[in-house]
C-alpha cells in the first residue's frame, strides 16, 4: 500500500481498489474503501471529491496541501483529457494562469471545486464520436510517473476557436496561441475536416492567415482552408455587440479589437 501511494500521488478509488485487490487475502484482511477511510483521517490522503484521492507529503498539513492541478483534472472521469486554456497551460503557452481547468469528455459529470480551483468538463464533439475519432491529436505525457491524456496543440488550435468560452477573452487566446512556434498544417487541416463546422474553419483561417509569415503558412494551404469557409458571412463573436468589420477572404465578420489587436495599444 505504501508503494501505491508513493507512485500514486493522485489516485482513483477504482485504481486503489484494482492495487488493492492484487494483495490478496492473506495480505491484508481490510476493505479498500475503510483503507481510504483510516489513511483520510490520519491526514495520509485528501478526499478531493467522490471517488477521487490525493496523497499528502510527509510533513504537510493536509488542510493546506494543494495538489497537482493537472493531475487532478485528468482523474475527473477515466477518459477525461485536457483541453483548450489548460492544455496551453500543461505545454507552457498560456499568457495568464487560470484556476478553471477543462478537460474533454464523452461522460456527464457535474463541474467540481476543490481549494479555490474548478473543473470544468467539456463535451467532445460529436462529430469525433460520430466518426469514432475521439483520440485524434491526444498525446500520453508523464507527469510526477503518472500518464495523463492531454490534446496536441494543433487541436487545441481548433478546440480553442470552435468553442471559445473555455479560454478566456480574444486577447488571453491570441497572446496564447501565438506563443506556438509550430504547427503541423496537415493535422490541423485533417482536424478541421473532422469537425466539419465552416465557421470554425473561417476561424482558423483568419489566425493562420494573420500569422501566416511566422508560422510560414503557405498561401495554397490558406486556399485549402477558404474552400471550406461558410457561404455566407459568420460571425467569430457569438455576442455581436462589439464593432465588427467583414473579412471578406475568410466570410467572417470579426471584431475590430482582434483586427487592430487593440490590445497591444495599452502596452
Amino acid at each position: 500500500m505504501v508503494d501505491f501511494f508513493q507512485t500514486h500521488s493522485v489516485f482513483t478509488v477504482e485504481e486503489f481498489k484494482r492495487h488493492h485487490a492484487s494483495w490478496g487475502k492473506a495480505k491484508e484482511s481490510r476493505s479498500a474503501d475503510s483503507l481510504l477511510a483510516y489513511h483520510v483521517k490520519t491526514g495520509h490522503l485528501i478526499n478531493v471529491k467522490r471517488g477521487l484521492y490525493a496523497v499528502v507529503p510527509r510533513g504537510v498539513d493536509p488542510e493546506r496541501y494543494t495538489p497537482d492541478p493537472f493531475l487532478l483534472a485528468s482523474r475527473m472521469t477515466s477518459d477525461a483529457v485536457l483541453s483548450h486554456h489548460t492544455a496551453l497551460e500543461f505545454y507552457g503557452r498560456a499568457y495568464s494562469v487560470f484556476s478553471k481547468f477543462t478537460y474533454q469528455t464523452s461522460k456527464s459529470p457535474k463541474s467540481a471545486t476543490f481549494r479555490g480551483m474548478s473543473f470544468q468538463p467539456v463535451k467532445i464533439p460529436e462529430a469525433l464520436k460520430r466518426k469514432n475519432k475521439e483520440d485524434f491529436g491526444v498525446k500520453t505525457h508523464d507527469l510526477k510517473g503518472l500518464k495523463l491524456k492531454v490534446t496536441a496543440l494543433e487541436r487545441i488550435l481548433v478546440d480553442v476557436m470552435d468553442r471559445p468560452n473555455y479560454s478566456g477573452s480574444w486577447e488571453e487566446k491570441w497572446r496564447s496561441l501565438e506563443m506556438i512556434e509550430f504547427f503541423d498544417l496537415d493535422q490541423v487541416l485533417e482536424y478541421i475536416k473532422l469537425l466539419g463546422n465552416a465557421t470554425t474553419a473561417a476561424k482558423v483561417g483568419f489566425f493562420l492567415d494573420q500569422h501566416r509569415d511566422e508560422l510560414m503558412v503557405p498561401e495554397n494551404y490558406l486556399n485549402e482552408l477558404r474552400q471550406l469557409r461558410p457561404k455566407q458571412p459568420h460571425y467569430l463573436e457569438r455576442k455581436r455587440n462589439k464593432k465588427s468589420s467583414w473579412v471578406a477572404a475568410w466570410n467572417l465578420m470579426v471584431p475590430d479589437e482582434i483586427i487592430d489587436r487593440r490590445w497591444d495599444e495599452v502596452l
